[in-house]
């Protein structure tokens, strides 16, 4: 039986490695030369928190599975990630939305964590809160630019918080995992974060011209593994090379 621990550590990890590997596919294909740069080094950040993570998943559970057996050797339903983390990037305005509305929830998450109870994860997370706070800072500013820019960016990103709107309210669910975590002081309390997420938007968004998204309903099922259909197309790409040359590592 998988612990509380494991588990939430593993949607984590989900969480990052999904968001990661869809902020990769922009490699040599963002509009301007400074995101082709930009991008892929996000993806790179995140990724790297992912390693952290499913290593010390791997550590807690005591199985013998490293990073690279939690990251490539399980199929789509053993994926545990939020549903926004895997939705398609679409164009570049849904992709800045999707990063910034995620890049907030951690900010506040890693700011929570870093008090946590547990040594490895408070030490995880001082080092992702300063990444992530240039996380913030950098799709902030293109939501912003794009919402308050031209008729055709305003569109663009206004049909980006559409889209994306039902997809928030995954991240800060709650269900009997979480809840003993955080009663021990191990782990934030997904449902309290919902506040602070607000007050660090609400400024963004006033900028963007943009409504608060209603937090009301929400997609869920990606921490039980069900996925959207683009889940399957991502991880046939995601675990090509694991799958044809296995036991490589990263």
């Amino acid at each position: 039986m998988a612990t509380p621990l494991f588990t939430a550590l593993l949607r984590l990890a989900d969480d990052h490695l999904i968001l990661g590997h869809r902020l990769s596919e922009w490699c040599g294909h963002a509009p301007m030369l400074e995101e082709d740069l930009a991008l892929p080094n996000i993806a790179l950040d995140l990724i790297g928190q992912a390693r952290a993570l499913y290593t010390y998943a791997g550590e807690v559970e005591g199985a013998g599975r490293d990073e690279d057996a939690l990251a490539y050797g399980r199929h789509e339903r053993g994926y545990v990630n939020a549903l926004i983390c895997e939705t398609e990037n679409g164009d570049f305005a849904r992709t800045m939305y999707r990063q910034c509305v995620f890049a907030v929830f951690m900010g506040r998450f890693w700011e929570a964590a870093v008090t946590s109870s547990d040594p490895t994860l408070a030490a995880i997370a001082a080092k992702a809160r300063k990444e992530t706070a240039y996380h913030i800072r950098h799709s902030a500013e293109w939501v912003i630019r794009m919402g308050d820019g031209t008729d055709e960016s305003t569109r663009r990103m206004r049909d980006a918080a559409t889209y994306l709107a039902p997809y928030i309210g995954e991240l800060f669910e709650a269900d009997t995992v979480t809840d003993a975590l955080s009663a021990d002081g191990i782990w934030p309390d997904p449902p309290a974060l919902q506040s602070g997420w607000i007050a660090d938007m609400t400024p963004i968004l006033d900028q963007a011209l943009l409504p608060m998204p209603d937090l009301g309903f929400a997609h869920t099922g990606g921490r039980q593994g069900v996925h959207t259909e683009g889940m399957g197309y991502l991880l046939a790409e995601l675990h090509y090379m694991q799958r044809a040359y296995p036991g490589l590592t990263w």
